[in-house]
Formats: structure tokens, sequence, C-alpha cells
């Protein structure tokens, strides 16, 4: 549906409070606000900024019938639907691979991902300020993504924290 933008999470809220109190949790199941994760580097500063997909866009996933379109449609902040006619015409739905685009796009349906690593294995870092130390895996997190690895520095076993892509098993 349509929102004006920057009121997207607004809508998302207004629009589940709804669902609540007019019971209509049968038949819609979930509002998104597709986002995603982007790392952004301003002034020699790297972080972890949230970008809209879709700027002006939530997604509803329900069954449609004369209730539930009534529910979302009156919503508060809601301007329009993708795929209707005028106002009052029912909107069309996304194709499935379409939802699917988008939720691995946010990281909603990732796929399962393959670890080929080890505690207690030995690699090497590629990459970053640690870039040619050898160190042991300590942790690994899969849904981040990352390992967390004990190098020597100073004389001392430091840990670090790397995603899988910075480091190497060593043969």
């Amino acid at each position: 549906m349509h929102t004006y933008s920057g009121y997207e999470n607004k809508v998302k809220t207004n629009l589940e409070k709804r669902v609540e109190s007019m019971e209509m949790t049968d038949n819609i199941f979930r509002v998104l606000v597709p986002v995603e994760e982007e790392t952004e580097t301003k002034n020699g500063k790297t972080k972890q900024v949230t970008r809209k997909v879709f700027p002006g866009y939530v997604l509803v996933e329900m069954v449609m019938t004369d209730d539930s379109w009534y529910v979302v449609r009156n919503t508060p902040g809601v301007t329009g639907f993708v795929g209707s006619a005028g106002a009052g015409s029912k909107p069309t739905a996304l194709m499935p691979d379409e939802v699917d685009n988008i939720l691995r796009q946010m990281g909603e349906n990732e796929l399962h991902t393959e670890v080929d690593f080890d505690i207690k294995e030995s690699v090497k870092v590629k990459t970053g300020p640690f870039a040619d130390f050898v160190g042991t895996i300590e942790e690994i997190q899969v849904e981040k993504k990352k390992l967390k690895v004990h190098v020597n520095m100073f004389g001392r076993e430091t840990p670090i924290e790397l995603e899988f892509n910075q480091v190497e098993k060593i043969s």
C-alpha cells in the first residue's frame, strides 16, 4: 500500500493496532516496511544504517475479504494501493517470487548459510587492521555471519570479531 514518505512506520503501527482491536488477526498476518541494512562510511567513520527499500510503501500479508480490505484501506496514513485502478478498487497481489526477492533483500528470508569453519580451527585474517594475523576461532555466530577469533598481539591473546569473508583457512 502507498503511504506518505517518512510515515511508513507510523502506518505500520496504526494498522497493527487496528488488526488487534478489530480482531482481524485471522485475515491480516504481517505488516512490513521493507528495509535493508547498509554500511556507510562518512568522514572516515563506518556505521550501519537502515534504508527503506521502497520509500512510501508498506507491505501487508493478508487474506483479501471485504472486512480485511476495509480495515487496511481505512487505516490513517494509507493513501492508495499498488495495482488498484481507483478509490475503492481492490489492489493487485504481489507474485510469490517478488515477495521472496523483497524478503531476501531484507534478510528475512535468507537462505541457510553453510559454515565451513570449526571451533579451535586456525585461520588467517585477510583484510582490515589485523590483516595477515593468524588466530584461533573461539566462537561462530552463524546468523550474523561472524567469527570471534583470538589473535596473539604483543604476547597476549586478543579477541576480535570478524566476518566470514575476512578470514581464510590455513591449509
